[in-house]
């Protein structure tokens, strides 16, 4: 056997264990041909085994070997006698780097002169790695529509049979990731179930990696395949575990957020730990978390705390919304307003629908908290059209929650039950024991008697009032010359006597039942 068929079968092995997930195999195997390559005199082939073990070891986060052989590869590229596919692919390395925090506008002429090599090399691998690099880069140089066609491009070439499996699968990842990044979910979602559709016509291949198998748990969380999305999860949490992967952390976040959701507190909190001892912030799931055991003093201040410490270029849309929703149910309704506003300013820089109905139903949120619950309709009716078309069941869920409370403030208490009992039924179908018990609290309080004055105190009556005006218990506390202890037994006696469970619906309740 010559030395360069030798090389030829270690690719053909090295790509057959890739497939397959013994990644140790096809490192040793990326390995052996190089050393054939080498030693028949190939310096451009050494340097396109080279960087195709570098990179995978950079991939399952083994950075230090990654980089000693990748600038193996750019050596034996740089001593090539001629022009050689591997001088574009060590760009590609070097062009994430700098999307990832150096100069996107490098990163982008980079990009480019890749793909380039790739066009004039007949190197359909590294053409479709250089487009995808393109597309990611102008996202980060504020072009998104313009990376998102790039990315749309690339993938043609890839659901065309055009590119060998590695790099098939390597920009299926990496064009999820980026309409992850832009909350683009309808995309994300076509092409992680094209994804699938390649995996599955290769049987005994492994499926996803790294962060697509996180995200493949998300894109079944919003659109309500919750049994699916903690199966996957799950499955993240094992396979990212050992070695850890850099995604390690990310999983385990959202196997906790899937814990919380069902109401599994006590797991969710283990795996909020453990997320944050892999260095990934446990934000906002912890908070939620906290809010839900009934907390909220301790969820408001770690929702504080995250949203000082965030710089450039800002809180996550998810930290908003979540922040929301916290100082909605504490009583902090000028903090509440704030962040709805810094979600309203991201979703107008942004052209994905679902934030901007993730902001609609904030300023829905923050508008009923105020009072004007016609104008919350409308703000909230617009974000129920978005989360329906997109089938993010859970969300509409929410939405129908407050626009209950919304209707409830206008006496209107048959159109209240009929969005409380929609809202129902999808918690119940989803599994979501704590949003269940909740509207199902607020059933019960609107079914009360429509005049409960009688059964609140005097001092009751008065500690209403100033809930429904927007007060927090300090303030309260403050006007009445109580201690916001004494503050906030009061209205823990005013949620049970008036069967709701926040603020929120206790003050819907006031205004349903004329009490301010």
């Amino acid at each position: 056997m010559t030395p360069a068929v030798g090389a030829a079968d270690c690719e053909r092995a090295a790509i057959r264990a890739y497939l397959l997930g013994a990644d140790d195999e096809c490192a040793k195997q990326w390995e052996a041909a190089h050393r054939v390559a080498s030693a028949a005199g190939d310096p451009g082939e050494a340097a396109r085994y080279a960087f195709w073990l570098g990179f995978g070891l950079l991939m399952r986060g083994k950075a230090a070997p990654a980089n000693g052989w990748l600038s193996r590869a750019e050596a034996l590229a740089q001593e090539s006698a001629r022009d050689c596919p591997a001088s574009g692919y060590v760009l590609i390395p070097r062009c994430l780097t700098e999307i990832d925090g150096g100069d996107a506008a490098e990163a982008l002429a980079m990009a480019v002169h890749a793909t380039e090599i790739g066009d004039r090399l007949g190197d359909m691998d590294l053409r479709a790695f250089g487009a995808l690099a393109h597309g990611q880069a102008l996202i980060a140089v504020g072009q998104p529509d313009a990376g998102i066609a790039r990315l749309d491009d690339v993938m043609v070439s890839v659901t065309a049979n055009e590119v060998g499996p590695i790099a098939t699968g390597i920009v299926y990842c990496g064009v999820i990731l980026a309409c992850m990044d832009l909350f683009d979910l309808r995309r994300a979602s076509e092409w992680t179930n094209a994804l699938a559709g390649w995996c599955d016509s290769r049987p005994g291949m492994v499926p996803f990696r790294g962060q697509c198998l996180v995200h493949r748990s998300q894109l079944e969380q919003v659109t309500g395949d919750w049994p699916a999305a903690m199966a996957s999860a799950q499955n993240a949490s094992r396979t990212l575990a050992n070695p850890p992967h850099p995604a390690i952390g990310l999983a385990l976040y959202q196997e906790g957020e899937m814990h919380r959701l069902l109401g599994n507190f006590e797991r969710a909190e283990t795996l909020y730990r453990q997320a944050s001892g892999h260095s990934y912030d446990p934000m906002p799931g912890l908070a939620l978390l906290a809010l839900a055991r009934g907390d909220g003093a301790s969820a408001a201040a770690m929702m504080r705390r995250a949203l000082d410490e965030c710089g450039n270029p800002g809180p996550r849309p998810s930290l908003l919304t979540s922040a929301v929703e916290i100082y909605r149910a504490t009583g902090d309704f000028a903090a509440a307003g704030a962040a709805a506003d810094r979600l309203a300013t991201v979703a107008a820089r942004s052209s994905s629908v679902v934030l901007q109905a993730a902001a609609a139903q904030a300023r829905g949120a923050v508008l009923l908290t105020a009072g004007d619950a016609p104008a919350a309709l409308a703000e909230l009716r617009v974000a129920a059209q978005t989360w329906q078309e997109l089938q993010m069941s859970y969300d509409g869920a929410k939405a129908a929650v407050l626009r209950g409370l919304a209707c409830a403030v206008l006496s209107d208490h048959e159109s209240a039950e009929i969005e409380f009992d929609s809202a129902r039924d999808t918690f119940k179908r989803l599994g979501a024991m704590t949003d269940l018990a909740h509207v199902n609290s607020l059933s019960v309080g609107l079914a009360r008697d429509r005049h409960p004055a009688t059964t609140l105190s005097a001092r009751e009556q008065e500690v209403l009032t100033h809930v429904a005006a927007g007060c927090s218990n300090r303030e309260i506390a403050e006007k009445l010359v109580l201690s916001p202890h004494t503050v906030a037994r009061h209205v823990e006696h005013i949620y049970a006597k008036l069967g709701v469970s926040n603020r929120t619906a206790a003050t819907a309740y006031a205004y349903e039942h004329h009490l301010v």
